[in-house]
């Protein structure tokens, strides 16, 4: 059985597998992590708002967002965008807005639900006397969460925020529904192309695998490194 493998074609396909499928896997990756970090700050200050509909309304959103599967999410967000583009430039037609576009709005929208409760349980776990002696100090609430709070949270965070990122770099072996070529859809193209599926897909695993368990072992160092000690 493996003596009819030819991880040959592994090699003869590393350019196009890594500068052309990793790449996009590594930029959506980083660019939906950074957008989705920002919204889901934003959530979280708007779930502990002392606005009930300004609560109400971020609490429904990351509800629902945490509800549906991120496949159907996808799709959706990938027929929809170009309407919603096309709505907002006046244009009377859909508006291409191509496969790149629509996952990194896909992943920025649906990846902020999960890192707006990452960062609300941050926010909380900081000390209300913290907040307090702020106020005691004239500062308005803005200057609280922008210069005591958020620093210490984001610190107590950065593990948790970096683990997510792990999930949302695997999670986008799910752009091959919209025809984007990342990392596994590279692989996918070379086994069609040169019947060696067993050889690419084997291939394709242990990259994720090797990616996935570097970054959780720099994780765990890091938390050690990071973490307030109260």
């Amino acid at each position: 059985m493996f003596s009819d493998l030819d991880f040959g074609v592994i090699q003869r396909s590393l350019g196009y597998l890594f500068i052309q499928g990793m790449s996009v896997t590594l930029a959506l990756t980083a660019l939906a992590t950074v957008g989705g970090v920002i919204l889901g700050t934003l959530l979280a200050l708007a779930r502990l708002s002392s606005m009930k509909v300004l609560a109400s309304a971020a609490e429904t959103y990351v509800n629902v967002m945490r509800s549906l599967p991120l496949l159907l999410v996808i799709f959706w967000f990938y027929f929809l965008v170009p309407f919603v583009a096309g709505w907002v430039t006046g244009s009377s037609r859909p508006v291409p807005v191509g496969g790149f576009a629509s996952a990194l709005i896909t992943f920025t929208l649906f990846e902020a639900a999960y890192f707006c409760e990452i960062v609300r349980a941050g926010i909380q776990s900081i000390p209300r006397g913290q907040v307090a002696a702020g106020f005691a100090l004239g500062m308005s609430y803005p200057q609280v969460m922008a210069t005591v709070v958020l620093p210490q949270a984001f610190r107590n965070m950065v593990p948790v925020l970096l683990t997510q990122t792990i999930v949302l770099f695997q999670d986008t072996s799910l752009v091959y529904v919209v025809s984007l070529t990342d990392f596994l859809g590279a692989a996918a193209k070379v086994a069609q192309r040169d019947g060696r599926v067993v050889e690419l897909y084997l291939f394709a695993a242990i990259v994720y695998f090797v990616f996935s368990f570097v970054a959780s072992n720099l994780i765990r160092h890091l938390q050690t490194k990071v973490a307030i000690i109260r």
